[in-house]
């Protein structure tokens, strides 16, 4: 890292890693206006996800992944208004029987209305944090919550931790869809893996490059680490350091709030730069 300059980390998450699907983590350093990628990092194991988080480290992150449930869902079920009981709750529980408990929920809806909506998922265009399927986001809260608390980092709002390991929960397709609207830029599937795809990841890393963000800055890449984020079909490594990005923007905007809105609800959390 480049000696005093803070470091930033953008995590693109899996509920199941695997060598195939691992947990992927972008380094950077924020030098003023500039974030520099350092290195990316795979972890092929929660276990290793956890170990980490638990390390000593001086770091603000960006985890692609929800830190709360919508509130309306919350209190239908009549679970704990308070986020750290709630989230023990939530986590007490199984994955089968958490995929039975929103389905009931969907299914007692209207169409068109079968999902509870955090307050901000509209402006984001996120997923609803209980959705079990496509993508597994209410999944990916119950794997990750918990191990966020057990190494005890701090995240803005919601939970008062070790200060020098600042969590937020970030989304990249928020950035994304600033720099290339509705193109679809990824996809797990190697059949989808279109060269339209790759101009649209092209095109996001350049303007990544450039600056062109509401965020104002500038992501700074050697020519292989430009390759690495183009060439990733799946997009996790462009991902992960999208959410580096946000995390820098919030670095930048500095404690006690790094640009956490006061309308934020400390049941539900907010995505960062929404």
């Amino acid at each position: 890292m480049n000696a005093g300059a803070p470091t930033v980390v953008g995590c693109d998450f899996s509920s199941t890693p695997t060598r195939r699907k691992p947990i992927v983590l972008a380094w950077g350093s924020l030098v003023r206006d500039v974030v520099v990628l350092q290195r990316v990092e795979r972890l092929e194991s929660l276990a290793s996800f956890g170990t980490w988080l638990r390390e000593e480290g001086d770091w603000v992150c960006g985890f692609d992944f929800p830190f709360g449930l919508p509130r309306e869902l919350v209190e239908h079920l009549g679970w704990p208004l308070t986020w750290r009981e709630c989230l023990a709750h939530y986590s007490s529980l199984s994955r089968p029987h958490i995929r039975e408990t929103f389905a009931a929920f969907c299914n007692a809806r209207p169409a068109g209305g079968k999902f509870a909506h955090r307050r901000f998922d509209k402006r984001a265009g996120s997923s609803p944090s209980m959705k079990w399927v496509n993508p597994p986001v209410a999944y990916m809260l119950h794997a990750a919550l918990p191990l966020l608390l057990e190494a005890e980092v701090h995240m803005p709002g919601l939970h008062d931790g070790d200060s020098r390991r600042v969590a937020l929960e970030a989304y990249p397709g928020l950035l994304a869809r600033e720099m290339v609207q509705r193109r679809s830029y990824k996809s797990d599937e190697k059949a989808k893996h279109t060269p339209e795809r790759l101009i649209a990841r092209k095109d996001i890393v350049t303007r990544l490059e450039q600056g062109q963000t509401r965020l104002g800055l500038r992501l700074k890449l050697t020519h292989a680490q430009r390759d690495a984020l183009v060439q990733d079909a799946t997009g996790d490594t462009l991902d992960a350091a999208l959410c580096m990005m946000q995390a820098a923007w919030a670095m930048r905007e500095g404690p006690p709030k790094y640009g956490l809105p006061d309308e934020l609800d400390p049941l539900e959390g907010w995505i960062v730069t929404c």
